[in-house]
């Protein structure tokens, strides 16, 4: 079990780009939160299994219709997500 922070930066934010990111979670076993940050960028946390984990951040980075609003992105191991179930939008 793994968890990451990745921070998205590009035209990431009134794109749709936290309900996408949402959808997306649907299709792995992973929970986590996805949320706008005051300077811009997008902030995703993410948990499980290493294999789910790093397959849903390249979807997102290569894959999805995402790929082409991200300028940068960077990953972070974090702390486990405690009392996290299912995959939110943060406000």
């Amino acid at each position: 079990m793994i968890t990451r922070k990745v921070i998205f930066e590009g035209r990431v934010q009134g794109v749709g780009f936290r309900y996408s990111t949402k959808q997306l979670a649907l299709g792995f076993e992973i929970v986590g939160s996805v949320q706008n940050l005051s300077d811009g960028t997008v902030e995703l946390k993410v948990m499980g299994e290493k294999e789910e984990v790093e397959e849903f951040i390249e979807e997102i980075v290569q894959e999805s219709d995402l790929a082409s609003l991200i300028k940068d992105y960077r990953i972070w191991d974090i702390d486990p997500l405690f009392n996290c179930t299912g995959f939110s939008i943060s406000t």
